[in-house]
């Protein structure tokens, strides 16, 4: 049961970018389309997940061990920077149009701050390496789902005639607002 409302408040309650602000560098960036968006949620959610267990176990086994937490967010960093590079080099051989599609914003997975603040999250709360998985499995699919349904906004605002002043960035940022608050309504579910 416990792991059923991390995941639910992972999720929907606590959606890492509509309630607790991180990775709106590539919700805002990469949500003109849907293909492209469906895209980065399988790599932030890919190396979100692997890079979760990696530094769970650097951490549990290498940094408490030997007392050298404070290299922690370095040693984090250096992990999802080589798990980027892995996805970059999957993507390049595997879907060539994808990775032209993601353009600039895979790399910027690397300095994704919801990855790394996934990481660092897990063990603040002193999770245990299932629940860790579970919470950086959750989080991923909530940075998708917010990153899937903000895309297919901004697919359908494309085709309105909207003001001058409004196209662009001042329409994604209220569409944005309008969707974290629509978020708020989970809250006090889990």
């Amino acid at each position: 049961m416990t792991y059923i409302l991390l995941f639910i408040s992972a999720i929907f309650v606590n959606n890492i970018v509509l309630s607790q602000f991180l990775g709106i560098c590539p919700f805002l960036g990469v949500s003109k389309k849907v293909d492209t968006a469906i895209g980065m949620s399988a790599a932030v959610t890919f190396v979100m997940t692997l890079a979760t267990l990696c530094t769970f176990l650097i951490q549990k086994f290498l940094l408490d061990p030997l007392a050298i937490g404070f290299l922690q967010t370095l040693v984090y960093i250096l992990v999802i920077a080589a798990l980027v590079q892995m996805v970059e080099i999957i993507l390049k051989k595997v879907s060539p149009a994808l990775y032209q599609s993601l353009g600039v914003f895979l790399p910027l997975i690397t300095t994704n701050c919801t990855i790394l603040g996934v990481a660092i999250m897990v063990i603040q709360k002193n999770f245990t390496l299932i629940e860790s998985l579970v919470f950086a499995i959750a989080t991923a699919l909530g940075f998708a789902l917010a990153l899937i349904l903000f895309a297919g906004m901004r697919e359908r605002m494309s085709l309105t005639k909207l003001p001058k002043a409004m196209q662009g960035s001042p329409i994604a940022l209220i569409t944005a607002g309008l969707l974290a608050m629509a978020f708020m309504g989970f809250s006090g579910v889990v």
